[in-house]
């Protein structure tokens, strides 16, 4: 059975508390639950992850490499400054797709550069929480096509 990573990063575990009129009142807990039941009803494993720290979530990626089949990543504000996800990510061989919450395109400059795009499978931004389980669909549809 295909098994899928959903790692998130800094202050993503204050979700439904954190600026609700930017990134909704789910909280992270919410989209877990959401997750490991459409992981159910389309055959996958799921599993979860959050850290605040930049290394925590790089361990968290080379941990995935023979573990899971791909990974879904919001790397909060790492996603702007983080070289070591953006090579973490080159290294595990693993497909990966970024997501935020937000449109991360209608908001400031700054959030319009992506170090982790150019080494994602691809991006899916401003669905809110529903965003997690359309990158899960991507996921599992990338797989299928690569077997």
């Amino acid at each position: 059975m295909r098994s899928i990573l959903i790692l998130n990063g800094p202050n993503l575990n204050l979700l439904g508390t954190r600026q609700p009129e930017v990134y909704g009142t789910t909280t992270l807990s919410d989209i877990e639950e959401m997750c490991r039941t459409y992981a159910q009803a389309i055959g996958v494993n799921v599993a979860f992850d959050q850290s605040n720290h930049e290394g925590d979530l790089v361990d968290a990626l080379h941990a995935a490499r023979g573990t899971h089949h791909g990974v879904v990543l919001n790397a909060g504000a790492y996603t702007h400054t983080s070289l070591a996800l953006m090579d973490a990510i080159s290294s595990i061989a693993l497909p990966v797709i970024e997501l935020h919450l937000s449109n991360v395109h209608a908001r400031e400059e700054f959030r319009h550069n992506s170090f982790i795009a150019p080494v994602a499978l691809g991006l899916i931004c401003g669905f809110g929480a529903r965003g997690y389980t359309l990158a899960m669909d991507a996921l599992i549809s990338h797989l299928e096509a690569t077997e």
